[in-house]
């Protein structure tokens, strides 16, 4: 309970500080006793600190408490299928350095773990030369993800299983480790920092190589039985569509994912449309890429303009799947092809718009992220701070 009280003044001072001691046994009905020795011992151990004085109600002027946010940092690594993102942060989710790295093509176990073990390893260091106590370490991974055991159990984009990202890094550097998806990182920080802030119910969904959802429900990360809520992008579209590489036919990601929107593209091509993007990968169908597709669509290149519509298009199915499921009251849109702006969000909105169930469509927003490219550490990092400000776990 002691543990459980600590925690809950904590985040009352990350939430409302600069915060009196008074106003901290008023919001949380503790006596003002209990107040003072929990305050007492995270001044201690400088988790917070005094700052300036409040306004009087009548006596004296009573001091106020925050959270000190030159003092601890936190670590998040985003670990993608060939390279390695990492931000250290405050404890206040305020990014102090940033770094990358790469991971060897088609690694093995070892070598993706000693790429995570080098990146942290720099991390660390910096975190030593600047005098602060690192408190945690957050891991986003892509794929089908254990947090319970921090454990990748599928990375599909490296074709590896049962990785111990957990055991490996504590056992290295003798810190907490947290390790989750990265898409469901990415709503946690959309929850803390973003466009989810104070919202109990929200999506978000991110379009890359794959598309994947982070779910939040009753402010709470949702994981389903086995760890694989929010494979949205195979949702099956059409099932007469193109082979996905998940084995199955006709799924979302097969179409609007950045390899599918290369593959129609290319596709057109074959079929004798003229486009710019033909002369910007040098007449190599396999150099296309689809930031090359999104600079053609600005030029007014029609092919390419049409290329994100039907991107836009499907989708829009997909997440009036996801409205008509959940009843959320936002979705927010991460990733490259979310950046595309109105060329693929109107043509998205159009479909939700005649696909969900009417009631839930007037409800729900469709919004990109704020968060910028970092967005993904921000989550890993956010990991941490959830563990050390959050009073009751998920």
């Amino acid at each position: 309970m002691k543990s459980l009280n600590k925690s809950t003044i904590l985040n009352l001072v990350r939430l409302k500080g600069p915060i009196s001691r008074a106003e901290i046994a008023k919001i949380t009905k503790l006596t003002p006793p209990t107040v003072t020795n929990i305050v007492a011992e995270l001044l201690d151990s400088e988790l917070i600190v005094e700052s300036d004085l409040g306004a009087s109600t009548g006596g004296r002027k009573p001091i106020m408490l925050n959270i000190n946010s030159s003092r601890f940092y936190v670590i998040g690594i985003y670990a993608r299928a060939n390279k390695i993102d990492a931000a250290i942060a405050n404890i206040c989710g305020k990014i102090i350095y940033q770094l990358e790295g790469n991971v060897p093509e088609s690694p093995t176990k070892e070598q993706f773990l000693e790429s995570l073990k080098a990146m942290v390893a720099k991390c660390v260091e910096l975190a030593r030369t600047d005098g602060q106590p690192v408190l945690g370490i957050g891991v986003g991974m892509h794929g089908l993800v254990d947090p319970q055991k921090g454990e990748s159990i599928y990375a599909t984009h490296l074709n590896l299983r049962q990785i111990p990202i957990k055991q490996f890094l504590e056992t290295e550097f003798n810190i907490p480790v947290l390790v989750e998806n990265d898409v469901r990182a990415l709503a946690l920080a959309e929850s803390w920092f973003g466009q989810g802030r104070d919202l109990a119910n929200f999506i978000c969904v991110n379009v890359s190589t794959g598309v994947g959802a982070g779910i939040i429900l009753d402010h709470k990360l949702y994981h389903g039985s086995s760890f694989a809520a929010g494979e949205v992008g195979h949702i099956p579209i059409d099932v007469e569509g193109p082979q996905c590489r998940c084995g199955n036919y006709g799924c979302l990601e097969a179409f609007a994912s950045g390899p599918g929107m290369v593959l129609r593209m290319q596709k057109a091509i074959l079929l004798g449309e003229k486009t710019s993007v033909w002369q910007k990968a040098k007449g190599d169908l396999s150099q296309i890429t689809g930031e090359m597709i999104y600079e053609a669509a600005l030029e007014g290149d029609r092919p390419a303009m049409e290329v994100l519509a039907d991107t836009g298009r499907y989708l829009g199915i997909g997440l009036a799947n996801l409205i008509n499921l959940f009843n959320p009251s936002k979705i927010i849109l991460h990733g490259g092809i979310a950046r595309a702006g109105s060329l693929v969000i109107d043509p998205l909105k159009e479909v939700v718009m005649a696909r969900a169930l009417t009631d839930s469509v007037k409800q729900v927003s469709i919004v990109t992220s704020n968060l910028g490219k970092q967005a993904a550490v921000v989550g890993a990092f956010t990991l941490v701070l959830k563990k050390l400000f959050t009073p009751t776990p998920d």
